[in-house]
């Protein structure tokens, strides 16, 4: 199977870095106290260092919300995943539990304030692809929506063999490839745009590696994608 980022997606930003986490093997199921409290302290601290007003200037929030509209996304309908999470921790609702793989995804994306997602491998039909959507592309049903819609020509999209996957590079997951108790494999992204350095990437590669080991098990294999090195296959 391989990851792969499309030139095309260079041609708009240069410089994005794209650490993969691969995992095999995984429990999945329970919540893990230790996990969630971390995220509980991430949570906090984001509260005692940011504001509102502050987070909407942030280089690395403002990152995002360029990337947005380089390919026609108006941020302030579409919020990175991101922003979306460090905009609750703001407004007090905090994070629940969903299963440990995203719990520990959703833990290093407060930390690091990078936007980091996940899919279930073996509901992937063919290679992962981060692209630019065509003009026929085929509908998807997003989690939280009761109809599937298409992209739009252009964005950035995460897609396989059938369709995307996740939309406008980290906006929403398709529920065809979330993670559940149920995954026993998975592969991670963390994106990252300047101001973050590749370092931050890979030091959050490590920190995520760590993480699933610990609460989920299984192997892991990590990689660092970038224009230089745009496929990962295992």
């Amino acid at each position: 199977m391989k990851f792969i980022i499309d030139q095309r997606v260079f041609e708009l930003f240069p410089d994005l870095a794209i650490g993969v986490v691969i995992v095999c093997g995984v429990d999945n199921t329970g919540e893990k106290v230790e996990v969630m409290q971390l995220i509980k302290e991430a949570e906090q601290g984001i509260v005692h260092q940011i504001s509102l007003a502050t987070l909407a200037v942030h280089p690395k929030i403002v990152a995002w919300q360029n990337a947005y509209r380089a390919f026609g996304a108006k941020p302030k309908d579409h919020v990175s995943s991101v922003e979306n999470l460090y905009r609750r921790a703001l407004t007090g609702k905090e994070l629940r539990h969903i299963n440990t793989l995203v719990d520990c995804y959703n833990y290093l994306s407060l930390k690091y304030m990078l936007p980091v997602g996940g899919e279930d491998v073996d509901a992937v039909q063919g290679d992962i692809r981060l692209t630019r959507a065509e003009s026929h592309e085929p509908p998807v049903l997003l989690l939280g929506d009761n109809e599937p819609r298409a992209p739009h020509e252009g964005e950035i999209i995460y897609r396989d063999d059938v369709g995307a996957i996740c939309r406008r590079f980290n906006w929403r997951e398709a529920d065809r490839t979330k993670l559940t108790e149920e995954t026993k494999n998975a592969v991670l992204a963390i994106e990252g745009l300047l101001p973050v350095l590749r370092s931050e990437i890979e030091g959050a590669v490590d920190e995520l590696k760590n993480c699933l080991q610990r609460h989920c098990g299984g192997d892991t294999k990590t990689f660092i994608l970038d224009i230089n090195n745009p496929t990962a296959s295992w």
